[in-house]
């Protein structure tokens, strides 16, 4: 379960504004108006020195220095292509990929969505030398292409089976697996689980030598099927023109049952020889990662983690003999962060691993033998990010919160150990390093401040400013609206938590409702000194509340990140108990303030947060008129097995947990008028969580509010939708919290 919220339209609303500034509507926040912009999705390029992005109507992809910013040439622009013979002009791309040698570029255009990340469209070969265009595939929409180290050679999936576009042989188009069909068997590209959960779109690597082609195959013919509601209805001429209801089926794994059973195979590119490898797993393990070691063509390395994901194994295969030898092995004793095996990096025979087995995220040095050279970072704080290790001079480049949980920093570290910070400023720092890590793009942000955007060198100095956001802070100006102030308190039991709160000018003059804002879910962050802290970056919905006499708070309790893994995995086992208890003991210590008025206190979330938001209220400790919760998990039998067996293990093993950790078994407890809003197409958080509950409150003679959006997901995207919801959130909160 990730955090993503997208905005949508709103529309303008007039309940009791109390700034004397224009009123921030829900009409600005839904259109982005106070959105920061960015310089877009970039490519660094193999010489060092220059990057690639698409323009802004994604009709042209440009070359950019490092150095100084400025556009060098356009490699791409679709207007000037020349198509080959009886090709559609196209009218933009939706995305692009370099080959290795950076001689040719795969043009996305279009996408049909698969899963969360996953999407097929159709991709176009551009050769920038004879600057010529042509059809990757006439046979249909492409999913997950990728290119050959030599650039010879493009591998996709179709419908659940692998194949070869081989570019010397005429673009030759080859059949890797047969077997391949949708809710069965997955040749190369991941189940629902592995894409949701580990964040792969991808399962199939190439060796060094182009020779051979690695691919992971999923079986997924017993995972569960769900059918969800669909409904399309169309009259014309007194007659309906679609189908009155139609099914939309995802294969979902829920906790406890069947998931994928994988197995990885190579394939000879030349003799068209498959092998199952030899590797030594049960059907209720993962493999999320197989890599080629560098330089190296016959050593595939395959990462494989346990159905409790608390041990890592990695194994060195022979992708001809098929031998597998278990070269590294990693144990938890709670889990294992996926983040440790994907964000490993190769350096020829070595690799640099993250982990949390000291209690904080650091890098280690490993040789392709498993054998540890030593641990590169160390201290009471955690590595956020890894950029890259230049071997020559022993330099490793990183962001940290070495200033403290709020705060990241961009950093290097020599040889000998000495770390530089190299982000000047105090916030929220990260960086695209240059391929030789000579420069970087840095965004800098603070929870008041939008993103700031110049290139630097690797010593920190900053050469040329690219985007300031200077009409946005101006406007943010113009709209009066009222910085995030941080605070910290302790709870009962003497644990420090840190929050933010957005309140009136004349507090402490009179008392004002106030609505908590969290998000809670293992490892995740809301309260930070950045711009995109807040249900939408920058704090515009928590004023548009404020301008509607609603103060409103954020805290973070335990289980988030940045506290070390110790304070992170404490809620293991029995996610949802400590979480609300911390909510509870924020709003206590938020009653206490001057200006907050004890009897108006509410709280709201989405997915994590809307599961929060109801554990909450139902705590015991009856400190919440209302609540808001979207998108809400109510039992965590009902969610998918990959996340939540890693914090909760199985139904048959905690049983205990799963009962105390689910909403229902506290129905009965709930205080405060709740909300609950749901997608009835949600292929995250399934609507049989909110289903369940309701029954749940009926039986228990507990009236409530409930908003069904048909035909929506879990971000409940769309204009009129979001503009819907914002306009009943705001109607719910004038009912019953003011």
């Amino acid at each position: 379960m990730k955090k993503f919220i997208t905005a949508a339209l709103g529309m303008m609303l007039t309940l009791g504004v109390t700034s004397a500034s224009a009123e921030i509507t829900t009409s600005d926040i839904a259109t982005s108006k106070y959105s920061s912009r960015s310089i877009g999705t970039i490519t660094p390029l193999a010489d060092g020195e220059s990057y690639v992005k698409p323009d802004a109507s994604y009709r042209s992809l440009v070359r950019y220095s490092f150095k100084d910013g400025h556009a060098i040439d356009t490699i791409f622009n679709i207007a000037t292509a020349r198509r080959a013979e009886g090709m559609n002009p196209l009218l933009s791309f939706s995305g692009y990929t370099m080959s290795p040698k950076e001689d040719k570029i795969l043009i996305q255009v279009g996408r049909t969505k698969i899963y969360r990340r996953s999407f097929s469209a159709d991709y176009y070969i551009f050769n920038i030398k004879n600057n010529t265009i042509e059809p990757l595939s006439k046979n249909g929409p492409q999913q997950a292409p990728k290119f050959s180290p030599d650039g010879n050679v493009i591998g996709f999936a179709r419908q659940g089976n692998l194949f070869l576009v081989k570019l010397l042989f005429n673009n030759a188009e080859t059949q890797v697996t047969t077997d391949g069909m949708p809710g069965k068997i997955q040749n190369g590209v991941p189940d629902w689980c592995y894409d949701e959960e580990f964040g792969i779109t991808n399962a199939f690597e190439f060796s060094a030598d182009s020779k051979i082609l690695a691919y992971v195959k999923f079986d997924e013919s017993l995972e569960g099927q769900y059918s969800m509601p669909m409904f399309q209805a169309a009259v014309k001429d007194g007659a309906t023109t679609q189908p009155l209801l139609a099914g939309h089926d995802v294969y979902y794994p829920v906790a406890g049952s069947h998931y994928a059973k994988v197995n990885v195979h190579t394939f000879d590119i030349k003799s068209s020889v498959d092998r199952t490898l030899e590797l030594p797993i049960d059907s209720d393990t993962y493999v999320p990662r197989i890599a080629f070691v560098e330089d190296d063509n016959n050593t595939l390395f395959l990462f494989t983690i346990n159905r409790n994901q608390n041990l890592l194994n990695v194994y060195s295969a022979n992708p001809r003999s098929t031998l597998c030898n278990l070269v590294l092995r990693q144990e938890d004793k709670y889990y294992i962060e996926p983040e440790e095996f994907l964000n490993i990096k190769f350096y020829g025979k070595r690799f640099i691993m993250p982990s949390e087995r000291d209690g904080r995220n650091h890098l280690y040095l490993y040789n392709t033998n498993g054998q540890l050279i030593r641990q590169m970072t160390k201290g009471d704080w955690d590595v956020l990010s890894f950029y890259g290790w230049d071997e020559k001079s022993g330099t490793l480049y990183f962001s940290s919160n070495q200033e403290g949980p709020l705060y990241s920093d961009i950093c290097k570290m020599d040889s000998k150990g000495r770390i530089t910070r190299l982000s000047k400023k105090r916030g929220d720092n990260s960086a695209i390093f240059s391929s030789t890590l000579k420069y970087y793009i840095g965004t800098w942000s603070d929870i008041n401040t939008p993103p700031f955007i110049a290139s630097f060198d690797n010593q920190g100095k900053q050469i040329t400013v690219l985007e300031d956001n200077a009409k946005l802070a101006s406007d943010v100006k113009e709209a009066g609206f009222v910085k995030r102030e941080f605070f910290t308190f302790k709870t009962v039991d003497g644990t420090q938590l840190d929050g933010w709160i957005v309140k009136p000018a004349d507090a402490g003059t009179k008392k004002y409702p106030v609505l908590m804002y969290q998000y809670g879910g293992p490892g995740s962050n809301e309260v930070l000194d950045s711009w995109s802290s807040g249900f939408v970056a920058g704090g515009a919905f928590e004023n548009m509340l404020l301008e509607h006499g609603i103060i409103v708070a954020c805290v973070d309790g335990r289980g988030c990140g940045r506290h070390g893994s110790e304070f992170k995995k404490e809620t293991y086992l029995k996610l949802g108990v400590m979480e609300s208890d911390d909510q509870v003991e924020a709003a206590k210590y938020l009653a206490t303030l001057p200006y907050v008025d004890k009897d108006r206190i509410g709280i709201w979330g989405w997915s994590f947060g809307g599961y929060n938001t109801i554990m909450s209220m139902s705590q015991g400790t009856p400190v919440f008129r209302c609540g808001i919760a979207v998108a809400p998990v109510t039992d965590w039998r009902f969610y998918d097995a990959t996340y939540t067996e890693r914090f909760m293990r199985t139904p048959g093993q905690n049983g205990e947990g799963y009962k105390a950790s689910s909403a229902i078994e506290r129905v009965k407890n709930l205080n405060g008028r709740l909300m609950i809003v749901h997608g009835l197409v949600d292929d995250n958080v399934f609507y049989t969580n909110s289903a369940a509950y309701t029954d749940a409150l009926i039986d228990a003679g507990i009236v409530f509010d409930q908003h069904v959006y048909t035909g929506k997901e879990h971000s409940l995207v769309g204009t009129s939708t979001r503009k819907h919801l914002y306009d009943t959130m705001l109607d719910f909160l004038e009912r019953f919290l003011k």
